[in-house]
């Protein structure tokens, strides 16, 4: 009937890790989808979404199945808790306008995608300033519980059942990650870098903005292509209390990353939102680890990064809120490479703001861009020597009830065989040319080292 890949085991076998698909799983999956089909030749005209419980172990692995699947745009995403895991298929419906998608959705859809950081401007014509698409089929795990969904436009019925009835029930097992880093090339390299870091910090003593963020992108040569889902896999694996997310357009170009930043998280007029500005490696032992994390709490340029960020996060929310909290002091974040300060912010919302103004408010934060905003953009477009793209963008989801998203760092574009990592930097008074390019390889590594080398990036300062 199809390709097994693994044995079906109990949730209590494998309580940390992801199962594997089974040919049980596959066939529910594709019992799933036959039974949406009838529903759809069954729906009225007012139609607009389907769905059918599934019943999967809690900690079944879906990203196989993705992978099988010919349909486009695909699109994954697992929540920074990991209560939340969604597979997007196909698309009813695109569009480069959130606000315009927010006004139109019915209750229970959703539109996925994202803003870029510079697409559609002078500097980067090749990217779409926005992608949502509004799935054909979507399979959503929340907490224990799991449900394939169909959405429809009744005028286009027919192609919808046809587009369904391209889902495969087999799906081939993701090897895991062989390919090996020959080399790496830098844009800028670190003579570039150094001359853009005093170029940034001149612009500060003359008042010109008070922070910019600058960012490198890391070239890698493999051996071996490696396939956006298994980056995916291999990082979700490694990378806990971080989003996940895949987004691909086509079967050659695919963004993915693994980012622990939060751009929003809002459900009717509740707000969630941070500032995670500040940051340093992590230690090789237990102590040096604490030493690490107690000077970062305790160093001025950090705090003074963050409370940047905090304060232009205000600023923008005020107009939109009813009421705002803001911690009193970062707490720390720790993840696999490096340790952050994070400072939470939580506001209730005026009437009738919508997550598009939202977007519009917030992408780009002080974090990922620079403050004031507009002055750091400018010196960003002239100095950075590439156009980033989806990268320090937004990718989430949009609906008219709830809406997430993740600030896109620590990612990567794939386009063919070409392997692109991004990072970058909050420039501000004290920051040297060496420590930041150093952060940037510290940052880089959350992706960089699922790959084979253990050569140290931080000893390659030359392209």
């Amino acid at each position: 009937m199809c390709q097994v890949i693994g044995i079906l085991k109990s949730a209590r076998d494998e309580p940390l890790g992801c199962l594997e698909l089974s040919e049980v799983t596959l066939t529910a999956l594709q019992t799933a989808v036959e039974s949406l089909i009838k529903k759809i030749q069954q729906a009225t005209e007012n139609t607009q979404r389907l769905t059918v419980t599934l019943d999967l172990p809690v900690n079944t692995d879906l990203i196989d199945w993705m992978e099988s699947q010919p349909l486009f745009p695909k699109f994954y995403w697992q929540s920074r808790d990991s209560r939340e895991e969604v597979v997007a298929l196909g698309q009813i419906k695109t569009f480069t306008d959130p606000m315009a998608a927010e006004k139109v959705l019915s209750d229970e859809q959703r539109i996925w995608g994202g803003r870029s950081f510079d697409g559609r401007t002078s500097r980067n014509r090749r990217c779409l300033s926005s992608f949502f698409f509004l799935p054909l089929l979507e399979v959503t795990r929340f907490d224990g519980s799991w449900q394939l969904a169909v959405n429809i436009s009744v005028d286009d019925k027919e192609k919808i059942l046809q587009t369904l009835l391209q889902v495969t029930s087999e799906a081939t097992e993701i090897p895991e990650i062989k390919s090996k880093i020959l080399g790496r090339s830098y844009a800028p390299d670190y003579s570039g870098w150094s001359t853009m870091i005093g170029n940034a910090l001149d612009a500060i003593s003359q008042n010109i903005f008070e922070k910019v963020v600058l960012a490198r992108r890391t070239t890698l040569h493999l051996d071996t292509p490696v396939a956006p889902a298994q980056l995916l896999k291999a990082s979700r694996s490694r990378n806990i209390s971080s989003f996940h997310f895949m987004m691909a357009m086509d079967a050659k170009h695919c963004f993915v990353g693994s980012t622990p930043e939060r751009l929003f998280l809002r459900q009717e007029r509740d707000l969630q939102t941070e500032a995670l500005a500040g940051t340093i490696g992590r230690g090789q032992d237990s102590s040096e680890d604490n030493q690490l994390a107690q000077w970062l709490m305790d160093d001025n340029k950090n705090r003074y990064e963050n409370r940047l960020v905090v304060d232009d996060i205000v600023s923008r929310l005020v107009p939109r809120c009813e009421s705002m909290n803001v911690a009193h002091t970062p707490e720390l974040v720790r993840l696999r490479k490096v340790q952050h300060l994070k400072r939470s912010i939580d506001a209730q919302l005026n009437e009738q703001v919508y997550s598009a103004d939202l977007l519009d408010s917030l992408q780009p934060t002080a974090a990922i861009a620079g403050l004031p905003r507009d002055k750091a953009l400018d010196f960003i477009t002239e100095h950075e020597p590439f156009a980033r793209g989806w990268y320090s963008g937004a990718v989430g989801f949009l609906s008219r009830q709830r809406s997430e998203f993740c600030v896109a760092i620590r990612s990567a574009l794939i386009m063919g065989e070409e392997l692109h990592l991004f990072a970058g930097a909050g420039i501000v008074p004290g920051s040297t040319a060496d420590s930041e390019w150093q952060e940037l390889d510290r940052k880089t590594s959350t992706l960089c080292s699922l790959l084979g080398s253990e050569e140290p990036e931080l000893e390659r300062k030359t392209a």
